[in-house]
C-alpha cells in the first residue's frame, strides 16, 4: 500500500495548478495586447452585412483597419480590450490549465495518450473556457462594433449613445438577469469546443518534431513551441471561423439600420447563407488566422517556458 500511495503523490505533484494557472493568465495578456486591434477589425468584417444594392462599408481587412484607425485614431483601435484583458486571465487559465489536466488524467499507465484522448481533453478544454469566454465575448463585441454601428448611424444624420462595457453589463444584469451575459453561448461553445479539439491535438503533435531542451525535460525547445503555437493556431482559426462568424453576428446586440436580427444558430446560418452566400462564413477568415496564430504562439511560449515557476521559484513539472 505504501508503493502505491508514494506513487499517487508523484503523480499528483507532477501536475502543478498554481503555476499553470498564473502562465495561463500571463500569456492571454500579453497576447491580447499584441493583437487586439486585428480582432476589432475581425469583428466589424464579421459583423458587416451587404446592403441591397451591394454596398459595404469596408472592402477589406486593410481598408477596415485604414477607416477605423482615421476615424477613431490610435485608442479607438483598442475599444473593448479593457474587459478583453480583465477577463482573458481566468479565459485562458481555465483553457490551457483545463486541456492538460484532462490530458493527464486521460494519459494511460503505460504514458501514452491517443489521438482520440487527445480531442476528448480538448473539447473538455473549451467546454469549460465558455463560462468565462462567452460574457468576455459579449461586452467585448459590443465595444468593438459600437465604432461601425456609429459611422453608419452618422452617414444616415442619426446619433448612437456611446456605452461601455460597465454600462452594459449593468443594464443586462438589470434587464436579463446573469444569463444576459451569456447571449450565444451555444454559438460560443460550438466554436471554442471545435476549435480546442483541433488546435490542442495538432500542437502536441508538431511539438514533437524539433530539437529538445538540454535541461532533460524532453520538452520542445523555445522556437519549437512557438512555431507549433503559430501553425496550430492558424489552422484551426480558420476552421472554424464560420462558427465564429455565428457567433460574431448573434452577440451584436445594436444592429445598424437595416441589417438583419438572428434568432438563434440556425436562423443565422440559413439567413448569413441566402442574403450573402457561403463565403459570408469566411468573413475576417484572414484576420483571425493573423489573430490568433500570434496569440497561441505567445500562449504557448510563456506556458513551456515556464514563467510562472520562475517566479514562484519552483520546479517546473513535465
Amino acid at each position: 500500500m505504501a508503493p502505491q500511495q508514494d506513487q499517487q503523490q508523484q503523480q499528483q505533484q507532477q501536475f502543478a495548478l498554481l503555476p499553470k494557472i498564473i502562465n495561463g493568465g500571463i500569456a492571454g495578456i500579453i497576447g491580447v495586447s499584441c493583437v487586439f486591434p486585428l480582432d476589432l477589425v475581425k469583428t466589424r468584417l464579421q459583423n458587416q452585412q451587404v446592403g441591397p444594392n451591394g454596398e459595404k462599408m469596408y472592402k477589406n481587412m486593410f481598408d477596415c483597419f485604414r477607416k477605423t484607425y482615421r476615424a477613431e485614431g490610435y485608442f479607438g483601435m483598442y475599444r473593448g480590450s479593457g474587459v478583453n484583458i480583465l477577463l482573458i486571465t481566468p479565459e485562458k487559465a481555465i483553457k490551457l490549465t483545463a486541456n492538460d489536466y484532462f490530458r493527464h488524467k486521460l494519459t494511460t499507465k503505460d504514458g501514452q495518450l491517443p489521438m482520440t484522448s487527445q480531442m476528448i481533453a480538448g473539447g473538455l478544454a473549451g467546454a469549460f473556457q465558455i463560462i468565462v469566454t462567452t460574457p468576455m465575448e459579449l461586452l467585448k463585441i459590443q465595444m468593438q462594433d459600437a465604432g461601425r454601428v456609429a459611422a453608419q448611424a452618422k452617414e444616415a444624420g442619426k446619433a448612437v449613445e456611446k456605452i461601455s462595457a460597465t454600462k452594459l453589463a449593468s443594464q443586462l444584469l438589470k434587464e436579463k438577469g446573469i444569463f444576459g451575459l451569456y447571449k450565444g453561448i451555444g454559438a460560443t461553445g460550438l466554436r471554442d469546443v471545435t476549435f480546442s479539439i483541433v488546435y490542442f491535438p495538432l500542437f502536441a503533435t508538431l511539438n514533437k518534431f524539433g530539437p529538445r531542451r538540454n535541461d532533460g525535460s524532453g520538452e520542445a525547445v523555445f522556437w519549437v513551441s512557438f512555431l507549433s503555437g503559430l501553425a496550430a493556431g492558424s489552422f484551426a482559426a480558420l476552421f472554424v471561423n464560420p462558427f465564429d462568424v455565428v457567433k460574431t453576428r448573434l452577440q451584436a446586440i445594436k444592429k445598424a439600420d437595416g441589417e438583419k436580427e438572428f434568432k438563434g444558430i440556425m436562423d443565422c446560418i440559413t439567413k448569413t447563407m441566402k442574403y450573402e452566400g457561403p463565403t459570408a462564413f469566411f468573413k475576417g477568415g484572414l484576420c483571425r488566422m493573423i489573430v490568433i496564430a500570434p496569440l497561441f504562439g505567445i500562449a504557448q511560449t510563456v506556458y513551456f517556458l515556464g514563467v510562472a515557476e520562475g517566479l514562484l521559484g519552483v520546479k517546473k513539472s513535465a
